[in-house]
């Protein structure tokens, strides 16, 4: 592999790792495509259902509950009169495993971390971004409901790394040369007015 590729390898496993890596990166990327694929026409199907047809959402929460209250009585019917060989799930089955909820944790550890190292303001270049993506948002969230705004994120999520992957090099040069401008503008900025703001000297600061 010659260095271009590499150094394009080393980027795509970075930004990978930055998404957490594991399942959630697996499915930001599109890795397993079906999965993705099933959970983008999963939140699709939800966003539809509330925000176009207006379906109530007490409705829609009571309906799910009692079509599966209904199926597990006559699946345990079914099953405790042999009528078919698969027995019902157990509630063992049903019960939310404890690295389900670690995983969760974990997750909201990480977005913490994360957020408080690009306050840091060590990567110019991701704070900018992070900055810039918040007033956006802030901004969209004035012309859209939440669900609509939540929805956009998520489809914003599962596509954009994957175009970042595909194109890289082309959005890594302009990320490059806004954070140059943006260097350039603030220190034209500080030179230009900051340093220009007379400044009380100590001697006047003991007579104040």
């Amino acid at each position: 592999m010659d260095e271009h590729g590499a150094s394009s390898s080393r980027k795509r496993r970075s930004l990978y790792h930055n998404l957490g890596g594991g399942h959630f990166a697996d499915v930001m990327f599109w890795k397993n495509t079906k999965e993705s694929g099933t959970i983008l026409a999963a939140f699709t199907l939800i966003w539809f259902l509330f925000e176009v047809v207006e379906y109530p959402f007490i409705t829609f929460i009571c309906q799910i509950l009692l079509v599966s209250i209904f199926i597990f009585l006559i699946w345990s019917y079914i099953g405790s009169s042999q009528l078919i060989q698969r027995q019902p799930p157990s509630i063992n089955d049903l019960k939310i495993s404890e690295s389900t909820w670690r995983f969760m944790f974990n997750k909201i550890n990480w977005f913490i971390i994360k957020l408080y190292e690009i306050s840091s303001g060590k990567d110019f270049r991701l704070l900018v971004l992070a900055v810039v993506s918040l007033w956006i948002l802030s901004v969209v969230g004035n012309y859209f409901s939440s669900l609509t705004l939540l929805y956009i994120v998520f489809v914003a999520l599962e596509t954009i790394p994957m175009l970042y992957e595909l194109y890289e090099e082309e959005l890594n040069y302009a990320a490059s040369k806004s954070g140059r401008d943006m260097k350039k503008l603030f220190k034209d900025f500080n030179s230009k007015v900051i340093n220009k703001i007379p400044k009380a000297n100590a001697k006047t600061r003991r007579h104040m």
